[in-house]
């Protein structure tokens, strides 16, 4: 596939504003600036930027409890995240979603989920409600590999292949649940096989190598928007990091790290830009520089932000449409 320079651009800039982003988020959480918890998305910005580079504003994305990159990657800002992360009321959802639930239903994103396998199901209604309602939309699914063994897994993908529902479902492979290995939790070497169950097409690619991802996910999306269904892609990658920051990662050595290091998404991208000579490496350090600058800038947004006033806990919590179908 041949790609243009904006857009070998765009998945490099992505890519690095998650890293960055990511990198900033580990410092503060370590200095007691974050509350709650943080699953560090470092390590697995391909699979995010490959995949969603195909949808459009409106198009829908419900992403997971290490969901950062996902907002990046569908269009999020980093100051109003930022400020979510601190629990501020100038954040996505208040201050009181925080790192595992930020929204913003207008760029299509349903929400991260703290609930492993959660975003099955509503992955599967916003696919029916495009298809009911005649739109070229689609539906991406986030989830990892634990969530594959969730009943809600089954019963998404089911409904989706049925109903020829429009909705990619995203296997981001990190090859841990938590602390399980996949080899320990599964009798299956690829997750993409699952799909054989449900008669859709199974794929399974480099989750490191943001092209592999990207041209795997446009012709799944070609896919459902031409109405043929549902698409099951598994993207093998890793995280560098714990499952949650504090993880003590007893669970894996750290020759696996530095070898799955190696194979950073970001550094193998970057060298493949240079090596084609595409772009020079003074526009890639441009755009380092300006992330830099971006990340900076939605720290200082988030420290400025108020806290939200203890008597606003129990608003948004409830809806009044009810009151307005009974009046």
């Amino acid at each position: 596939m041949k790609l243009k320079k904006e857009e070998l651009l765009h998945f490099y800039r992505k890519m690095v504003e998650i890293r960055k982003f990511e990198t900033k988020v580990v410092e503060l959480f370590a200095d007691g600036m974050i509350p709650g918890f943080v699953h560090s998305y470092i390590g697995e910005e391909a699979v995010a930027v490959g995949a969603c580079s195909n949808l459009n504003d409106d198009d829908y994305i419900t992403s997971t409890h290490r969901g950062h990159g996902h907002l990046i990657a569908k269009g999020g800002h980093m100051d109003k995240m930022m400020a979510e992360l601190f629990g501020k009321e100038t954040g996505y959802c208040k201050g009181k979603g925080g790192s595992m639930h930020i929204a913003d239903v207008d760029l299509g994103i349903l929400g991260a989920n703290g609930i492993v396998g959660g975003g099955f199901p509503i992955a599967a209604g916003a696919g029916l409600s495009a298809k009911m309602r005649g739109t070229n939309q689609v539906a991406v699914c986030f989830f990892g590999d634990g969530a594959s063994n969730q009943t809600t897994f089954h019963e998404g993908i089911n409904l989706a292949s049925i109903w020829d529902l429009p909705v990619v479902f995203v296997c981001e492979n990190n090859m841990y649940g938590i602390s399980l290995s996949q080899k320990e939790h599964q009798h299956i070497k690829d997750i993409s096989d699952r799909a054989t169950a449900y008669g859709i097409p199974g794929v399974t690619v480099d989750g490191n190598d943001v092209i592999a991802v990207y041209e795997a996910v446009k012709e799944a999306v070609k896919r459902a928007r031409q109405g043929e269904g549902p698409t099951l892609i598994e993207c093998k990658t890793y995280r560098h990091r714990g499952h949650f920051e504090g993880d003590p990662t007893v669970y894996r050595s750290e020759e696996e790290v530095e070898q799955w290091k190696k194979k950073d998404p970001i550094k193998r991208f970057r060298k493949k830009l240079l090596e084609l000579g595409t772009v020079t490496e003074d526009e890639l350090n441009s755009i380092d520089e300006e992330v830099d600058k971006m990340v900076e800038e939605a720290v200082e947004y988030a420290k400025k932000g108020k806290f939200p006033e203890p008597e606003k806990a129990v608003e948004d919590v409830y809806t009044d449409i009810v009151e307005e179908v009974r009046e």
